[in-house]
């Protein structure tokens, strides 16, 4: 009965095609809108005109009519076949996905199955909720196996030995000589050992402080008072979260002075431990809870050491006992993706140096008016938009590839076809798969159960408010001030653009619209940032008071104030 009603379900959404009509009724269909003249030519008759030559030129254009409608209805055939077999597969995922498993009897169980269903439970979330992992490539890898699109590839390539070939030529030039220093690149990266020495402390920390904590809560709720010790527990946990990863790495950073690219690495991995760490709490003790809840074993099942280990190290910020797992490590497809890693760090720098830094300096050099901040965020429209490129490609692909081979993590899917979104609140989906996923199920949903469902838009307005501050935090802390550009950008246009640009919109107009709102949105980050770098150093106080921290410089540093510095 349940083969028949499925059956008969597939069957219902199969609609009928239309077939192509034989070439006989073709040729008289084409045969009925011809003149008399063209059906006795068509019985084989030839008509001859008074000159003695054949009129070929009509039998020319209707046999050139046959082929433009046997090839129109061709496609059309084609095209209804393929969005018929289209819409069969989606419902059968659909429905497949949505059926309960029915049991089977145990004549029929096929011990593998059941080995598989098992194994696919851990990749799952407790109860079903929560992200699916599956074995799945990432997006560019496929693309990248169509010519079309590596070509691109090539082209991005060919651009980097341009930007390296005008540097070198305009320092002989210059020079007389050819200058390799990447000075750039050495100051941005400074103190690197004691980078190191700070990431090393905060991994310790990671592996020992949460999982002892977990452990500890985990063992005292089969005893007595055990509301009494997750209080306990609990407080630690929410101070070493606080103190141990929250201030001390940011007070490491700030008091050494670190140098950007240094104080990048430090401050994003603080926020990647302290969103790994909530996951795993936020993951593993609604089961203790459920366990005493139950009480079917002696004692609570928690994760082992090594699964927490691998899951510090895994690319995805959602916790699981077990994932997806490739069976080997290509070590030719790693060492391809960290040089790529490379390639776009020095294309970065040639980015920099060639059209940042010569036109910041000498617009800093200027007050900033409208009509220099006008000037000035149209020019930075292009290195703003390679930057973004690069940064997506270097980490989202490279980076996180890299890592889940080394690691044999099957599911390489870390962003999706973000290019091709036609609205923002999709681009928000699709750019950084990783974050978003993070977002939406532990502030997203946690926030709607909390509220029990009844406050999405506040929801919504929470999730931005979260990813605004940590945004602005990182710049804050990595520039050395406080210009909450990305802030603004993100409460404002972010929010407003996330309900005009939503999923209703469609077609290739609204994706024109969205690309050119982010070319503009980076054109404003690179602009306003870099002119507020060169403020500061051009321009600082010997004894700021805390209202002048909060005020930009490049709104008040004039060329009569500046002070030269050598950091640059």
């Amino acid at each position: 009965m349940m083969e028949s009603g499925n059956d008969s379900i597939l069957r219902s959404r199969l609609r009928p095609i239309p077939l192509t009509p034989p070439l006989s009724d073709l040729d008289s269909s084409l045969d009925g809108e011809c003149s008399p003249e063209d059906h006795r030519r068509g019985n084989g008759e030839t008509h001859i005109t008074s000159n003695g030559k054949i009129e070929v030129e009509q039998v020319i254009s209707k046999k050139l009519q046959l082929k433009r409608k046997a090839e129109f209805l061709k496609s059309d055939l084609m095209r209804q076949f393929d969005s018929q077999v289209n819409d069969f597969m989606d419902s059968l995922i659909e429905e497949s996905a949505s059926l309960e498993p029915a049991p089977v009897p145990a004549a029929f169980s096929a011990p593998m199955l059941d080995k598989e269903r098992n194994k696919l439970g851990h990749f799952r979330a407790p109860h079903g909720q929560g992200k699916q992992f599956v074995d799945r490539r990432s997006l560019l890898d496929e693309l990248f196996e169509v010519n079309h699109i590596r070509t691109i590839y090539h082209m991005f390539i060919a651009l980097l030995i341009l930007f390296i070939l005008s540097t070198l030529v305009v320092d002989f030039i210059d020079e007389g000589r050819l200058v390799l220093d990447f000075d750039l690149l050495v100051y941005a990266f400074g103190q690197f050992p004691l980078v190191v020495c700070t990431w090393i402390c905060m991994f310790l920390s990671v592996l020992v402080v949460p999982f002892t904590l977990f452990h500890l809560w985990s063992q005292s709720q089969s005893g007595s008072n055990p509301r009494l010790y997750t209080l306990l527990f609990g407080s630690v946990f929410l101070l070493y979260q606080a103190l141990g990863l929250g201030f001390l790495p940011t007070y490491v950073v700030v008091i050494n002075s670190m140098p950007p690219a240094s104080c990048f690495i430090i401050i994003l991995e603080q926020v990647r431990l302290m969103m790994k760490v909530h996951s795993f709490i936020r993951e593993n003790v609604p089961r203790v809870l459920a366990w005493k809840k139950d009480k079917t074993t002696p004692s609570p099942v928690g994760p082992q050491v090594f699964q927490y280990i691998y899951f510090l190290f895994a690319p995805t910020l959602i916790y699981r006992d077990k994932y997806p797992r490739n069976l080997v490590i290509r070590w030719g497809y790693v060492a391809t993706k960290l040089l790529q890693v490379l390639g776009s760090l020095f294309y970065a720098y040639y980015v920099f140096v060639r059209l940042c830094i010569p036109q910041f300096r000498s617009i800093s050099l200027q007050l900033f008016d409208l009509k220099a901040m006008v000037l000035c965020v149209f020019n930075s429209i292009l290195p703003g938009v390679l930057v973004l490129f690069l940064g997506f490609f270097a980490f989202l692909h490279c980076w996180l590839n890299a890592f889940a081979e080394m690691l044999c993590f099957a599911d390489r899917m870390f962003y999706k076809d973000w290019w091709n979104s036609t609205s923002f609140a999709n681009y928000y989906r699709t750019w950084n798969v990783v974050v978003h996923d993070w977002l939406y199920y532990y502030v997203y949903r946690d926030f709607l159960l909390m509220s029990q469902k009844r406050f999405r838009a506040v929801a919504m307005l929470f999730v931005f408010t979260v990813s605004a501050v940590v945004h602005e935090y990182i710049l804050a802390i990595c520039f050395g001030f406080f210009y909450p550009v990305l802030f603004c950008l993100f409460m404002c246009f972010g929010i407003m653009f996330n309900f005009i640009l939503h999923d209703q919109r469609k077609g290739p107009i609204w994706n024109i619209i969205m690309w050119t709102s982010l070319f503009l949105g980076h054109g404003v980050i690179i602009c306003l940032y870099s002119h507020e770098w060169y403020a500061q150093l051009y321009c600082p106080l010997k004894e700021p008071s805390f209202l002048e921290l909060l005020k930009p410089r490049s709104w008040s540093c004039q060329r009569g104030s500046m002070v030269e510095s050598d950091r640059l």
